[in-house]
């Protein structure tokens, strides 16, 4: 039996989808019985506030052996925060049963806080003016309060034993002179504001040193540089498929190519994808079970007594998912598109659709494959297409979007997308830890990194990791003329030997393969995670960040699956004090070979900001590639056909 929703019903959307599966997202209705059952529970009140309200997925078991017609218990969970008291909790309520059925009360001393909210956020510049010290800071630099915008920012755990069990965040500060002008091109450095969220009001302003404002303004088309004049030499592309897209839409399954999946859409994670498996020989073989961005940690490397604690957890500290732009044809995507709104609940429990939240399209990409043979004739090129779901989210001054891109040949890839403004500082000179921007104006050393949960389902749920190097061969018998290298494969056992890092030098990869099925060359069959092996977390292992983020210290991580183990720092990451997460993941140390695993995947950039970057950053590129090895018996895209329209592959006659 299935639950439907009424359209009409939703009060926000008559975009519903009907509940015919475990994994569709959760509708307008369900959020407001929700809210119902927790008020009925008495959990409500006139200062308590949703902070997160998602689904809580069933194990995965049960939706492998979910088939049509199955009963569906539909369950959701939800954080509460009471701004009266600052105290966090944590529900289960079963949507189906109209009950709560699981409850937590954070401890705030040892688990940390609920995240952080908008409403909080918004009363911050009142408190700022409510305080002596802050406005003698600014009055000591000449400065105006009322043109002053603050940008609060988690606080992070660092020992200070004044802090501990109250709810906070930091305050940094930047000079606005009009409603065009861009803040972030005028940071008041040299000062920082520590404020508690719970008794509304500064409680400790650190004065370090008066440092000069920066004035240029930074807007993309202001002064010094002035307004662009539009280039006149740039003509026109057009992307169009007049028979329409390749792919087929129910619900919130896609089928496009050999490809199933189904989407979700988490208000922490953003954009999830389940079940994604491909047809081969006409039979649809399963490779991820579900695929995620987890986790993502910016941390700064400035040391200043106003800057040493700047890192930011902008999923499990701020929801990132909330912040996700409404995109539009022409400008975010390009040809045939297919939008998806989002639902989500607000902080007081009502459903909000986030409108043209997910992007759908095909995109060309290049040669497939291609050969031209000098001894039988052959002549042969096929061109590449590859499916795109994506998302973008603007946080602060960042603006980030996620792109799964599905291919032909059986490749998953993931790309994520950093542009926006750098955060900014005061130049402090070269020998400091940032690049000067503009005149007078820095841009502090930092990371972004990000953890993808791949939960793997490589032709089944019994699936072993191995770690493959490119090896030499020492000269010897077996190669006298220094020339041989082959693969080295090491098996990884247990989840203490799963944590790993990349090493492009040895071209490192992980294979992930079932050892109960083999392809037509006795093979296992396999997929292989491509990583690409930049930096991980720069931290000292020592630092509290490294502690709070250990996620980001290694590449990989490989734990055996449990439906409780979502978050690679933790379910609770504001002002957690660290170790959660991954390593209490890990303290057991499970055997990994031949288990139902899930792959923890840490990729990410460093940036050292250049002039290039300012005053709108162009798009940086981080991400990382699944590709099958061994899982077919060869090429699987020798079926795509030849294009048949020659004015599409060159011009002329």
């Amino acid at each position: 039996m299935s639950t439907t929703l009424d359209p009409t019903d939703t009060g926000v959307s008559t975009a519903a989808i009907p509940v015919t599966h475990p994994l569709v997202p959760l509708q307008a209705a369900e959020i407001r019985t929700v809210k119902q059952v927790l008020g009925d529970a008495g959990l409500l009140g006139e200062t308590v506030r949703f902070v997160y309200v998602g689904l809580e997925e069933p194990h995965k078991q049960v939706v492998l052996s979910f088939t049509a017609g199955d009963p569906i218990e539909r369950r959701a969970r939800v954080m509460l925060l009471d701004r009266a008291t600052g105290a966090g909790s944590d529900h289960v309520v079963s949507i189906t049963e109209r009950a709560v059925v699981g409850s937590v009360q954070l401890d705030s001393r040892t688990q940390g806080q609920v995240p952080i909210i908008d409403e909080e956020f918004e009363d911050i510049e009142k408190y700022l003016l409510d305080s002596a010290e802050w406005i003698a800071a600014m009055s000591s630099r000449g400065i105006d309060p009322a043109k002053v915008r603050a940008v609060p920012l988690s606080a992070g755990v660092f020992g200070h034993e004044d802090e501990v069990g109250h709810r906070l965040c930091r305050v940094l500060a930047f000079h606005q002179d009009d409603g065009a002008d861009l803040p972030w091109a005028h940071p008041i450095d040299g000062v920082v504001a520590y404020v508690d969220l719970t008794e509304g009001r500064v409680t400790k302003v650190i004065d370090e040193i008066e440092l000069p404002v920066p004035a240029d303004r930074g807007e993309w088309d202001a002064a010094p540089h002035g307004t662009p004049a539009p280039r006149t030499d740039l003509k026109p592309i057009e992307i169009t498929q007049p028979e329409g897209p390749s792919y087929s839409i129910d619900g919130n399954e896609i089928t496009w190519a050999d490809w199933t999946f189904r989407f979700g859409f988490d208000v922490r994670e953003g954009l999830t994808l389940h079940t994604l498996s491909v047809a081969d020989g006409g039979v649809q073989r399963p490779v991820v079970y579900r695929a995620s961005i987890a986790e993502m940690v910016v941390p700064y490397a400035d040391p200043s007594p106003v800057r040493y604690w700047q890192n930011y957890f902008d999923q499990g500290e701020y929801l990132f998912g909330r912040y996700t732009n409404a995109l539009e044809l022409g400008c975010d995507c390009l040809g045939e598109i297919q939008y998806f709104d989002a639902v989500i609940a607000d902080e007081q429990g009502e459903p909000r659709v986030m409108k043209n939240a997910i992007c759908m399209h095909e995109e060309d990409f290049g040669v497939l494959w291609k050969h031209t043979d000098m001894f039988n004739g052959m002549a042969e090129t096929r061109r590449s297409r590859r499916l795109v779901i994506s998302f973008f989210l603007t946080i602060g001054n960042y603006d980030y979007g996620f792109y799964w891109y599905l291919y032909l040949d059986g490749t998953i890839e993931l790309e994520a997308k950093a542009t926006g403004i750098v955060f900014s500082s005061a130049y402090r000179g070269p020998e400091g830890f940032s690049t000067e921007m503009a005149p007078g104006l820095g841009a502090p050393f930092h990371q972004h990194m990000f953890s993808a949960r791949l939960d793997m389902a490589v032709d089944g749920t019994t699936n072993t990791v191995s770690e493959v190097d490119a090896v030499r061969v020492p000269m010897g018998p077996e190669n006298p003329w220094g020339n041989a290298f082959r693969q080295q494969k090491t098996v990884l056992a247990t989840e203490a030997e799963g944590a790993r890092l990349a090493d492009n030098l040895k071209a490192r990869v992980w294979h992930v393969t079932n050892p109960n099925k083999k392809n037509y060359l006795g093979q296992e069959v396999g997929y292989a995670l491509h990583p690409e092996g930049q930096p991980a977390l720069l931290a000292d292992p020592s630092s509290s960040i490294a502690a709070r983020a250990a996620f980001a210290t290694k590449h990989l991580w490989v734990t055996r699956y449990d439906e409780a183990q979502r978050y690679p720092s933790g379910d609770y990451v504001n002002q957690n004090p660290g170790d959660a997460g991954l390593p209490s993941y890990i303290a057991g140390n499970r055997p990994i070979e031949g288990e139902d695993v899930v792959l923890w995947h840490t990729f990410g950039l460093t940036h050292f900001p250049r002039p290039e970057d300012w005053p709108v950053m162009p798009v940086d590129y981080a991400g990382f590639k699944l590709k099958p090895v061994g899982f077919f018996d060869r090429n699987p895209a020798l079926d795509v056909p030849s294009g048949t329209k020659k004015s599409h592959c060159c011009s002329g006659d």
